[in-house]
């Protein structure tokens, strides 16, 4: 199969266990990364540096490390870790989730079968305490025209599993600094814009974890004013219309003000399917 890079970015409020538990499970893939691409975004403690030097010293030559003085969010870290890919083929993940064994060689797989095939998602998990016993679990588009119409309202994809071709990336501008939670919607927008073609894959192959905090970040005024100008902008560009627009903002309007335990209830039950 082809090679592909593992795209991560870290910065210093992250759990240094939560990290180990993803860089394992990418390092447990059926199919071995070629590269694993590390962002520091800004200076990180001294446990997160001993994890990366550690998994360093026991991979020799896998790891390729990008840093800079101060964080600068996560739009522009992951602009820094495409440039600095050397395959073609990218897989993100984060560094508090975890992949699925099979995950890469099923996606590499769809890549070698279809070479028109841009990028490549899947359904995800959403758990709490261990990813084998998720909470909930995605219900996106496949592919098709219901994807290109799910993308006016919602981002059809999870950043975690997507595997994309670089050169479509950088063809579509790269990732932008400018859009704070929105970083892959927006880029994902511009992509499926000038034409590239992306579809998901029906199984959940990558778990996330989701907290108290997962919630909170999705609501409150500041969240309300950035979806509200990441919306504007696809208007702007001409990627949605003004139904669009309203259809898709006014439900952000009302989650964002709702308590965070309702709001986490909205997530889970309305706009995932629960598991079990």
């Amino acid at each position: 199969m082809q090679p592909y890079s593992v795209l991560m970015s870290v910065y210093r409020k992250e759990d240094p266990a939560y990290m180990r538990v993803a860089l394992d499970s990418m390092l447990a893939q059926t199919v071995f990364p070629d590269e694993v691409v590390m962002v520091k975004d800004g200076p990180l403690t001294d446990e997160l540096e001993g994890v990366l030097a550690e998994y360093d010293r026991d991979n020799p030559g896998l790891f390729r490390f990008v840093s800079y003085p101060e964080n600068r969010g996560l739009g522009y870290a992951l602009s820094q870790g495409v440039l600095a890919c050397r395959n073609e083929l990218i897989a993100r993940m984060d560094t508090d989730d975890y992949s699925f064994p099979d995950r890469m060689e099923r996606q590499l797989a769809e890549f070698d079968a279809d070479p028109a095939l841009d990028m490549l998602g899947t359904q995800v998990y959403e758990f709490t305490d261990s990813p084998d016993e998720p909470v909930s679990v995605s219900d996106l588009p496949l592919g098709g025209p219901e994807l290109d119409r799910y993308s006016k309202r919602r981002n059809p994809f999870r950043h975690v599993p997507m595997v994309y071709r670089r050169s479509r990336v950088l063809a579509a501008g790269n990732y932008s600094p400018d859009f704070l939670y929105f970083e892959d919607w927006d880029l994902f927008s511009r992509m499926l814009a000038q034409g590239d073609r992306g579809r998901n894959l029906a199984e959940p192959l990558v778990a996330m974890r989701v907290s108290p905090d997962f919630f909170a970040r999705r609501g409150g005024l500041p969240y309300l004013s950035r979806i509200w100008r990441f919306k504007t902008e696809l208007y702007r560009r001409g990627y949605i219309g003004a139904a669009d627009f309203l259809i898709s903002f006014t439900p952000h309007l009302v989650v964002s003000l709702m308590p965070n335990r309702l709001r986490g209830a909205v997530y889970t039950r309305m706009l995932r399917k629960r598991n079990g």
